[in-house]
């Protein structure tokens, strides 16, 4: 195989050199009534992958033939590596013009150096590009520019050598100062016009979001800075007037603009679209789609112009077509706003497809396809300043809308909401005796808990004073209640607990009593209006009951017993609740050192 192929680029080669006088090109001839002239089609050319010969031997070259016509696809070759060079020999039959600019119409190219070579010998060296100030320019202007000095009735040989690390482009074309100054009016026209909509859509849309504070506004301001930047950097305007002594920066600044504008793209659609409630899934993507430009944008300042360019360029196409698909899956979920918006993303993505189909090489360079973004551009962002309008205009609908429903439910909901706010008062008022019983009652019996039973207990003192009538007053204690919870489980003494106060309550709510929980296994009963026998014969039929009716928990019949201490409060002894319940306790410690499973009465308490 190696030496197949060492044969047969022997034989290309000695193809090219018998054929060389036949891709020989066209003299390139400039006359008076041809004031501006395209190079492309009379040059030849020879790319040299290493980017290392010299001129001498490139004319060297040419001169055998060994230098190819241009491509039928035009000047666009796409992102390649190392120098291109470009031959011609160019023949000056105008009597009245003898200096002639030479005009390279792409403004990113890297190195561009030009070798004019007299009939004498004499070869003038000029060089240009964005890795040398904008000052080494013939003339200030965002396209690199040579004067060509080229006596009359005489031929020269022309050699361009371009080497760049961006796609590489080669528009050349000759024009008379007259000429150019006409063709830079008309140019600079289009432009103004085209950053003038831009200045003045970018301070309407600021001024709007200075006073509705709306996101979309922004984005869409921050959209329209972003891309201007993007056009201000590629078409050289940026390198001629913001830095012009940087040209690292002028390099620099295209990634990062492209970045800054890819981000502000993605950002404005997530916010009109509204995709982060419309289309969930889709604006995660929308989010990735921005981590990927913060990244690429934050990358570029450390790898090669190139390796972060060449991606980012590849991404409009997707990004511009997914952002497309957003915008017709809206219109199909019913959002109004989003068909202005369709419309507007069309015009940018015909405009970015046919720029970017130049930069990789894919059109030809021309008016459509050079100048077709900021016609799109331009376009895209009239239509989605309507897009704002409209949807602002939608939403401003809507609220009035919703107000004069608002207004017309309050109407009827006036009187209905009087009267639920009574219905409301009515149960907060049950809500909070609810409450305040819930606060007083023990949790596990449901009977008064130690401190409500305080204050009904000084209640009941007082009024028993009042009316002259006795008080009885019964503490009771269970036996043994921790050996219960210790053979059955404290699940089954609270059981135990629970039923003694159902117990308590059965048997004496004929009576009236006052019954709450003292404290553990204690519990206290006060009833009024009763005489010492009959207090004592109501104790001791509730040990009685208590000592024979098993709790049943779990399949266990649980026994209990009781000892009660019992004390009666006589009407004008004025005694207080507490040493009340100091009798009454001391007669329940009584009924205990007695056996316990007893009732023990406070002495005197049988007397009238």
């Amino acid at each position: 195989m190696p030496v197949i192929r060492t044969i047969t680029l022997l034989l290309a080669l000695t193809l090219a050199w018998f054929a060389g006088p036949s891709l020989a090109a066209d003299r390139i001839v400039l006359a008076a009534d041809q004031p501006s002239r395209s190079l492309a089609p009379h040059l030849t050319y020879r790319v040299d992958p290493d980017g290392r010969t010299d001129a001498a031997a490139m004319f060297a070259r040419a001169a055998r033939g060994q230098f190819m016509p241009m491509p039928k696809e035009g000047t666009a070759f796409g992102f390649t590596k190392g120098a291109y060079w470009f031959h011609g020999q160019v023949f000056n039959d105008s009597r009245i013009e003898q200096r002639w600019l030479l005009v390279l119409h792409y403004p990113l190219l890297d190195n561009v150096d030009v070798y004019v070579r007299y009939p004498d010998g004499r070869v003038e060296h000029m060089a240009s590009g964005d890795t040398l100030p904008f000052s080494a320019r013939s003339i200030r202007y965002r396209h690199p520019n040579f004067w060509l000095d080229l006596p009359q009735r005489t031929e020269v040989d022309l050699l361009v050598r371009v080497s760049s690390r961006s796609s590489m482009q080669v528009p050349l074309a000759v024009y008379t100062p007259t000429a150019f100054a006409e063709f830079e009016r008309d140019s600079q026209f289009g432009i103004g016009l085209f950053y003038g909509i831009l200045l003045a859509l970018f301070c309407y849309n600021l001024v709007l979001w200075l006073s509705l504070r709306d996101a979309s506004h922004f984005w869409y301001m921050c959209h329209v800075g972003g891309f201007g930047l993007v056009m201000f950097c590629l078409n050289g305007l940026a390198f001629e007037y913001l830095w012009p002594n940087s040209p690292w920066w002028a390099n620099q600044a295209i990634p990062v603009s492209m970045a800054i504008s890819q981000i502000a793209m993605h950002q404005f659609c997530r916010v009109f679209l509204e995709l982060k409630q419309r289309q969930p899934n889709a604006d995660r993507v929308s989010l990735a789609l921005i981590a990927f430009y913060i990244a690429m944008g934050l990358a570029s300042f450390f790898l090669d112009y190139r390796d972060a360019v060449r991606p980012m360029t590849l991404a409009v196409f997707p990004g511009a077509l997914y952002i497309l698909y957003l915008a017709i899956n809206a219109i199909r979920r019913g959002y109004a706003p989003a068909k202005i918006f369709l419309l507007a993303w069309a015009f940018l993505l015909v405009g970015t497809a046919l720029y970017a189909s130049v930069s990789f090489g894919l059109l030809e360079k021309n008016f459509l396809t050079e100048y077709g973004i900021q016609v799109g551009s331009a376009l895209e962002m009239i239509l989605l300043s309507f897009a704002l309008a409209y949807r602002y205009a939608r939403l401003r609908g809507e609220n009035e809308r919703l107000v004069q429903e608002h207004n017309e439910q309050l109407e009827r909901h006036v009187a209905r909401r009087t009267s639920e706010l009574s219905t409301a008062l009515e149960q907060l008022a049950e809500a909070n005796q609810r409450l305040r019983e819930s606060n007083r009652r023990d949790a596990l019996t449901g009977l008064f808990n130690r401190r409500h039973f305080r204050d009904m207990f000084e209640h009941q003192l007082s009024r028993a004073g009042e009316h002259g009538q006795p008080l009885g007053v019964l503490l009771i204690d269970l036996d043994h209640f921790k050996r219960i919870n210790d053979t059955y489980g404290h699940l089954a003494g609270d059981e135990c607990l629970r039923w003694l106060g159902r117990c308590l309550h059965e048997s004496l709510v004929e009576y009236g009593a006052l019954l709450a929980r003292f404290g553990g296994e204690e519990f206290v009963v006060v009833i009024p209006d009763v005489q010492g026998e009959r207090l004592l014969c109501i104790a001791e039929q509730l040990r009685k009951r208590i000592c024979d009716d098993p709790v049943r928990y779990a399949g266990n019949n649980i026994r209990m017993s009781a000892s009660i201490g019992a004390f009666l409060i006589r009407p004008g002894s004025g005694i207080s609740a507490d040493q009340a319940l100091h009798q009454a306790d001391d007669a329940l410690y009584a009924a205990k050192h007695a056996g316990r499973n007893r009732v023990h009465a406070a002495d005197g308490i049988t007397a009238a």
